[in-house]
Order: C-alpha cells, then structure tokens, then sequence
C-alpha cells in the first residue's frame, strides 16, 4: 500500500497531485529547482528537497539525484506528472528496478507508444486509419524528397520520438524541404535527443480530438469521452473543451472504440490519451498515443466526476478501476483556459518578472489550477504555464459564459500574461459558435487585435496595469492604485483617467 509518494515534477500538476494525495491520506516529497525553492508546490507538500540549480538538466531531469532523494525519504512511489520525465522509459525503469512503484504505464509500453512510427504501424495493423505518411524515418534529403512527392504537398516534418509541436515543420515545397529538415532535426534533438524525422500528410481544416482512456491490470478499459483540443499556437493547445461541438455520437463511439482498441492491443496501464486527426468531412486518423496524464485532464474530470489522479495511484497499486464503461455518464459542459507568462498580442512573447499580485476567481462552476502565487520570480527556466482556468456548465454556452466572467475577474500584475488575449478569442464569433479548427487561431489573429482596437486601446491598457473599470454614466474610469508614473503616462494617450 502506498504511503508516500515523491512527485517528480514542479509546478500545477505538482500542486494538483498533492491535493489527491492530502484526499487519499498519502504523504507527497516535492522536488524543487534553487528559483523554485518558495514555489506553491514546495510549500504544499509534507517534504521538500532541492534537487538542484536553475536549468531542467541540473535538476527536474536529475535522474541520479531523485533517486537518491527517493532512497533518502523511503518513498513508496513515485509520480511523474507530464513533462519532463513522464514519459522517459529509462527513468520508468530505473524506478521498477528499485522496486519503486511507478505511477503510470510500464517502460515497454512507454517505449513502444512513445516512438511515432511503432504506434502507427500498431494503429495500421489494427485497421484504424492513419495520416498518410511514411512508416520508417528518414535516411537523407534524397529520400525525402522521394517520400514527399509519393505522399503530395503540404507535408508535416515530424519527430519520431516526441511531441509537444517540438521538431514539426509544416513543408508546402522541395525548396523548403531541407531547411526544415534539419531544423527538426535540431531541435528533436535537444528536446528528446532522438533525432529521427518522418513525414506524414498535412491535413487541412483538422480539428484535434483526444480520447481519455483509463486502463487497469485486470483487463479493463474505458473511455471517459473526447475533448477538443483545437485552439492551439505553435502546436501547443491554448484552450480545450469536453464535448466537442464539432463532432456527432456515431464519430465519438468511432473514436473511443479505436482508442480502447490501441489500449488492449499494447496491455495499457493507467491514464492514456489517444490522440486522432478529424477533417472537415468528420474523417478520422490515428496521431499519437500519450503515455501519461494530459495538461487538459481537468476538464475530463468536471464532466464525469472522477479523479483521474486517484484512479491513477489505485491502478498502480495493482487494484481494479473503480468503474466501468456502463457507469461512465458525462454530464454538462467543461473548458479549460491555460494561462501562461506571455503577450499574446505579441506572438506570444514571453514575460519574467515578479508577479506582484494574483487574484484568483471562484464562484459555481470555477477551478484553478494554480502552479504560482503573488511575489513569486516567474524565470525563463521552465514552461511558462502559470495555471489552468477550468469552468463547467449544464451547456457549452454556460461554461463559456463562466469562462468569461472567471477570466474578467482574474488579476495578475506584474508580468504579462494571456488573460486579456484569451477573453478576446473567447469572444471571438469563430469560438462563440463552435466553429474552429487547428487553423483558426492563425487566421483570425488580425481580427482579434482589431477587435482589441474597437474597444479602445485603453481595455487593452487596463488589462495590462490590472486596472477595474467604474461606470459612471458616459464616462468610464479605471482605477488601479500606485500606478507608475509610466502608466500614468501612457493612460493619457488613450485618455484614461
């Protein structure tokens, strides 16, 4: 039985594992980086060790240093999170040899499911339709090229061992063929030191849909419904939601009865997510299969009321789901806002600085999963994910209703953050109407800076200095206390009070 877990991993998913755990009565040991040392995460869990200086190299990736962490505690157990090293077979393995109980499917099927091509080639041998592309990676610009003329332009240039929209180009001729070669190669390298290219067919007008399959060692397997995970920027999703408005039932069977079939086929363990390409003519093919808990498995657990974490930590523990497929009824509407360190008005630039204060939202139907507090040194060390705004409704335009509302009463100063860039797009008709692919956010960008400028530039103002507006009448003042001289005077051009 588990007593204690070390929680290999920083920030939200940190914080959110150690409130499951605090539910379930199991102590948590939280690793930290030296800039992490007063992190929410550190200060939640009962131990907390450093595990090193700035850089994820030196510290959250320290393999050698965890396990002598976890030798040091007598942990039980041992959770990844995503990220880092969740999905790092060596370390899965390391941890099995220990005799260390690994929160998350065995390194085998880490390895099998984490490598691209092996996983569409068991899709394929499954009959469940996949991109379009190459079943091996590729040797030389020779043979790509040969492989892209086979396949037709446009192309997707993909790592093999990875994800995250790291190493992927998007090819539309032989003359940019090579560069982004070896720019994905590069950069797979440094990401996942594989360095191993494929090329599949670049779908167009895609909607990205996941299903969430959860697995026990006992021979069952179900699926807890999809979610559309559409609205994305450099291949990282922005914001999810659970039902997808574009998809019907018949599709959504299709989609969860491929999933669990991929599941059985590799004798999964634990929390997965299968991942599918949907075109505009509700086609679907076979992504990826992750091999851990998805950043979005909130808004999973709002609609069907199971805690994705603790089935996770029974099902390490050799017991049987806590459910089954009959028993599974999503209910209502769930959304999920991520809320980063960055300028979306900027091509979402990243911001440093000291967060000077942070107000958090509440109110029926509102979570958040925080990762950082006021007067915390946001660095550009890690991911800048500073938490996740999850709202649920009876209905889809309830939950965006409260998405809103939460993101109009969300305050954080002292660094940029896409809180105004998300009510915006929120906002936008595209989204309002549910009608959006992968391609959208991309297309309707101007649109979205336009309709910051018919508000007046001085909403945008105001979001950045974190100011409330007062109505009074026909004037309309913001208020926001030791505003700098500088705001002072940049809230003049726009005539801001």
């Amino acid at each position: 039985m588990i007593k204690k877990i070390l929680i290999a991993n920083r920030g939200e998913i940190a914080v959110r594992i150690i409130r499951t755990c605090r539910d379930m009565g199991i102590k948590t040991i939280a690793i930290f980086s030296k800039p992490d040392r007063t992190s929410p995460h550190v200060l939640k869990a009962d131990e907390a060790y450093c595990v090193g200086p700035a850089p994820s190299l030196d510290s959250y990736l320290n393999i050698k240093k965890i396990i002598e962490i976890m030798k040091k505690t007598s942990a039980d157990a041992i959770h990844p999170g995503y990220g880092f090293l969740s999905e790092n077979e060596n370390f899965a393995n390391q941890m099995l040899k220990s005799k260390i109980i690994w929160i998350g499917p065995s390194s085998s099927i880490i390895s099998m499911m984490g490598d691209k091509i092996q996983a569409r080639k068991l899709a394929k041998k499954l009959h469940i339709p996949v991109v379009p592309g190459e079943m091996k990676p590729l040797k030389n610009i020779e043979e790509a090229k040969k492989s892209a003329k086979k396949i037709g332009y446009p192309i997707l240039v993909k790592a093999a061992g990875g994800g995250g929209g790291k190493g992927m180009r998007i090819v539309n001729s032989n003359k940019e063929l090579k560069i982004a070669l070896n720019l994905a190669k590069s950069e797979a390298q440094k990401a996942f030191s594989d360095d191993r290219i494929y090329l599949e067919k670049f779908i167009e007008e895609p909607h990205h849909i996941e299903i969430q399959i959860f697995s026990d060692n006992h021979g069952n397997c179900v699926s807890l419904g999809e979610r559309e995970c559409s609205i994305q920027r450099r291949y990282q999703k922005i914001i999810e939601e659970t039902p997808s408005p574009f998809i019907t039932s018949k599709l959504r069977q299709q989609l969860s009865d491929s999933a669990i079939a991929i599941a059985h086929a590799c004798n999964y363990s634990g929390a997965g997510t299968v991942e599918f390409l949907v075109d505009k003519h509700h086609n679907y093919y076979f992504l990826e299969m992750n091999t851990r808990l998805q950043v979005e498995h909130p808004i999973t657990e709002m609609t069907t009321g199971i805690d994705l974490v603790k089935e996770q930590i029974e099902v390490a523990q050799n017991k049987k789901l806590s459910f089954k497929q009959k028993n599974v009824f999503p209910s209502g509407h769930s959304m999920e806002c991520r809320i980063y360190a960055e300028n979306g008005f900027n091509d979402f630039s990243p911001s440093t600085g000291i967060i000077k204060e942070m107000i958090i939202p509440n109110g029926i139907g509102v979570r958040f999963d925080e990762g950082v507090r006021s007067n915390q040194h946001i660095t550009p060390y890690y991911d800048p994910l500073l938490g996740k705004l999850i709202t649920w409704g009876e209905n889809r335009k309830t939950a965006l209703n409260r998405m809103l509302r939460a993101l109009h009463e969300f305050h954080i100063t002292g660094i940029e953050t896409t809180i105004p860039f998300s009510k915006t797009l929120l906002s936008h008709k595209s989204f309002k109407k549910g009608c959006y692919c992968t391609n959208t956010l991309n297309e309707i960008q101007e649109e979205l800076l336009n309709m910051i400028t018919n508000n007046g530039k001085e909403l945008l103002l105001a979001a950045r200095i974190g100011a409330s507006k007062i109505h009074d009448k026909n004037k309309v003042i913001f208020v926001k206390n030791e505003m700098s001289s500088e705001w002072k005077n940049e809230g003049k051009k726009y005539g801001v009070k």
